[in-house]
């Protein structure tokens, strides 16, 4: 089958809070898969989304979404339900990883590095200190920082009120902050691509870090001691393996350079991280010589069902 006859639908949009990132990833993959030479019908994901792959019956379906109900095992279910091939981790693998909570739980059964954590109700953090002072409160399944707070040093009193993200959740993560630079490594297929160091204007990797023109620059490859190049690459490898992923995964990473390699920490591994041509999974590509068009080829030629 030659790719001027592949029909590949791409899924973006959806009812996460991750909506609008989600129609740049999508409508830029799909604008990359037609200058690869597929036929692309883009998708944005409602009640009906079943009914409308039935009547397209596509060759493959290219999973551009992010969030809850997108990247957690929900429509990989679906699809899977569908027979129909599609892009990224499957069912188990989307879940988990998406569930920090659950993600941890195997990293440390790896013996890899992340940071002290506990998963408490949004009552009990607002109660008293669940850790000591400096520590991250984050929702225990939705992605790109959505809803982060940060209880600084030597606060004497935990948060009186919680952001919608957290106050509404049955359970949030408090996390042992960790400062230092951010990096991040993104993983094709079993191959680490190259290590990103992301400097944000507000020290820390947030929602408006990620999204917002000049929220954050990148520089890939990160000027970094061997050591710790080959770690966060090793370490991506191995949080991929550990969840079960396929596909495309990026690990970010938190590194205090005053203690050295004992001072890396995985945070989480991103089973739908973010594909505009700017995006970092979509900059390591470039960097090893993989264009825009030629990544999301790869996607969909590694497509398939059951995942």
């Amino acid at each position: 089958m030659t790719k001027r006859n592949q029909h590949i639908a791409v899924l973006y949009g959806g009812r996460s809070v991750e909506r609008e990132v989600s129609l740049v990833s999508g409508s830029d993959c799909a604008d990359a898969l037609e200058e690869a030479g597929f036929e692309v019908t883009k998708i944005d994901v409602e009640a009906d989304v079943s009914e409308r792959l039935l009547a397209l019956k596509p060759d493959a379906v290219f999973v551009a979404l992010h969030g809850r109900w997108g990247e957690d095992g929900c429509v990989q279910g679906l699809l899977e339900l569908l027979d129909l091939p599609y892009t990224h981790s499957g069912v188990l693998a989307s879940a988990v990883a998406m569930d920090k909570d659950v993600a941890k739980t195997l990293f440390r059964a790896q013996d890899i590095p992340v940071a002290e954590s506990r998963t408490v109700s949004p009552d009990e953090v607002m109660a008293g200190h669940v850790l000591p002072p400096p520590y991250v409160i984050k929702p225990v399944n939705e992605g790109s920082s959505v809803g982060v707070l940060i209880v600084k040093e030597g606060a004497n009193t935990p948060p009186k009120t919680l952001p919608g993200a957290l106050s509404n959740a049955k359970s949030v993560m408090v996390e042992a902050y960790v400062p230092g630079r951010e990096l991040t490594v993104s993983v094709m297929g079993d191959r680490a691509l190259a290590v990103t160091d992301i400097i944000s204007a507000a020290g820390f990797y947030d929602y408006d870090a990620k999204y917002v023109d000049g929220g954050s620059r990148h520089q890939v490859p990160a000027d970094l001691p061997d050591d710790i190049t080959q770690a966060c690459l090793s370490i991506a490898e191995r949080a991929h393996k550990c969840l079960g992923c396929r596909g495309v995964t990026r690990s970010d990473f938190r590194w205090d350079e005053a203690r050295g390699l004992a001072g890396l920490i995985l945070l989480e591994t991103n089973t739908q991280p973010g594909m505009t041509p700017t995006s970092l999974v979509p900059e390591q590509a470039a960097y090893v010589g993989i264009s825009f068009p030629e990544l999301v080829t790869w996607m969909v030629e590694d497509a398939s069902c059951p995942r």
